[in-house]
């Protein structure tokens, strides 16, 4: 079974200068690249291999990865996806291997999965939403392109995945085809949202030149959704959109529980919050990114931080977020001062921190519980005036009064997904800016009987209905 792939060639490579990449001019469309053979599924019951077992598609000749341009499909294999690993889903997908761009500016393999589902598009043009999903883990083998799969190994440390995949099936039950990139890279750079953001773009480039995805090229309409640890790569996207893949019609984001500023996450979690090992963790993931945080770390953290680090280490979003409860992030480091506002650490952060890049040109969508006890609302608040300060700006902004973390992210997607659909149909954003107060947004218009459908749908599709 083969397949022929349209190429979109880039018109420059992202370049390091410090810590920064270099703004990408206009991009023209150039002829076809050679066509990529898509492999055949795997036949039942023959499980699939995890990525560090899959190393030629995962991590193919990195001369080819360098010769090609960003977005550019390396390989492509269809694949069987379901719920729970073992209850299969009924639709179209495939697995991409595609060429993206570190923080460096250097060549790197990224996996997405694209899922088209069968049902027409409502508005006669399928539209494309980019799904990041809060990975939150420091193993590779914990990225979504393996968890989706039917009969990869069940693991009770990477429950997230499974429980966000009925997000994902809401958007393919309103008949969108959806990307699911592994954003955290090969290397498992967990929270490195600049990192996260080009192969989130560059997903969308992979999946818009996939011939049998049937999707309208650059005239796609793309929207992007991720919460906690799937907004961070999510909201960098946003801001690099303009610069990274102008090319993009991209015409809506939407964001919840988003770490905004990561040094007021870390003074929010330090000794204080349930769920400071996942801001650990994160330093952890930015050290596999950055090699002056590793040298930091290497040089400064104390015999008790390296032994948690040991702990933490290759590990899914469970331990992540339940290990260490309370512990002291700034503790572990026998440093003369705050680490974290470190001279070695500084330019680091300033780079993870949203708002620096300008306000997104897309509309945003932006979701935060006050009582929030992992993202610290203040930063949101601050990140909301400043995307503000331009008068073109079109973001909606709601605060989840009676939820936290986790019951946010539960409230609020009914929400997000009404308002990517409008923006997938074409429907346009209100301009300007918006701040809203409610006791839950499961109680917004509209919102529980889709939430309800939602929940039917992805039930139903258990029984072998088609998406």
């Amino acid at each position: 079974m083969t397949a022929g792939t349209r190429t979109i060639a880039q018109a420059c490579l992202a370049v390091a200068a410090g810590l920064t990449v270099g703004i990408c001019p206009a991009v023209t469309n150039t002829a076809a690249a050679q066509p990529v053979s898509v492999e055949p599924a795997l036949p039942f019951p023959i499980p699939p291999a995890p990525p560090y077992l899959d190393a030629n598609f995962y991590q193919p000749d990195p001369a080819r990865v360098a010769a090609a341009q960003p977005g550019e499909i390396l390989a492509a294999r269809q694949v069987n996806l379901a719920n729970l690993w073992l209850i299969p889903l009924n639709v179209n997908a495939w697995q991409l291997s595609y060429r993206s761009t570190n923080t460096h500016g250097e060549a790197i393999a990224a996996v997405a999965t694209v899922i088209v589902p069968h049902a027409a598009p409502p508005s006669g043009q399928r539209g494309l939403l980019s799904f990041q999903f809060a990975e939150d883990s420091l193993s590779q083998n914990c990225a979504p392109s393996y968890t989706l799969q039917m009969g990869s190994l069940p693991n009770p440390l990477n429950p997230v995945i499974s429980a966000e995949f009925v997000e994902v099936q809401a958007m393919l039950q309103r008949g969108h085809a959806v990307v699911i990139p592994d954003h955290e890279g090969p290397n498992a750079a967990y929270a490195v949202g600049p990192l996260g953001g080009r192969i989130t773009l560059d997903g969308i480039r992979a999946a818009e030149n996939f011939e049998p995805a049937g999707l309208p090229g650059t005239d796609t309409r793309v929207a992007l959704w991720g919460y906690s640890g799937g907004a961070i790569p999510t909201a960098h996207a946003a801001e690099l959109q303009q610069q990274y893949a102008p090319e993009l019609n991209l015409v809506g984001s939407a964001t919840g529980g988003l770490m905004a500023d990561i040094r007021m996450a870390v003074d929010y979690n330090n000794g204080t919050s349930t769920f400071g090992g996942a801001v650990l963790g994160g330093l952890f993931g930015v050290a596999r990114e950055y090699p002056q945080v590793e040298q930091f770390i290497d040089k400064y953290m104390n015999p008790l931080g390296k032994a948690v680090r040991l702990v933490h280490e290759n590990q899914c979003v469970a331990l992540q977020f339940a290990g260490f409860p309370f512990i002291n992030i700034k503790g572990l480091f026998d440093y003369p001062g705050d680490p974290i506002r470190s001279p070695e650490m500084t330019p680091v952060l300033d780079e993870l921190s949203l708002g620096h890049r300008g306000t997104p040109s897309t509309p945003l969508y932006i979701y935060e519980a006050p009582l929030d006890e992992v993202m610290p609302i203040n930063a949101v608040n601050n990140l909301y005036d400043t995307y503000c300060t331009d008068p073109n700006a079109r973001v909606s902004y709601t605060r989840d009064l009676l939820s936290e973390h986790g019951v946010a992210a539960v409230a609020g997607t009914a929400s997000a997904v009404l308002w990517l659909d409008d923006r997938l149909n074409g429907v346009p954003a209100a301009n300007g800016c918006h701040q809203r107060d409610v006791p839950t947004e499961i109680l917004d218009p509209g919102a529980l009987s889709a939430f309800v459908g939602a929940i039917g749908g992805t039930l139903a599709s258990a029984l072998g209905m088609p998406v």
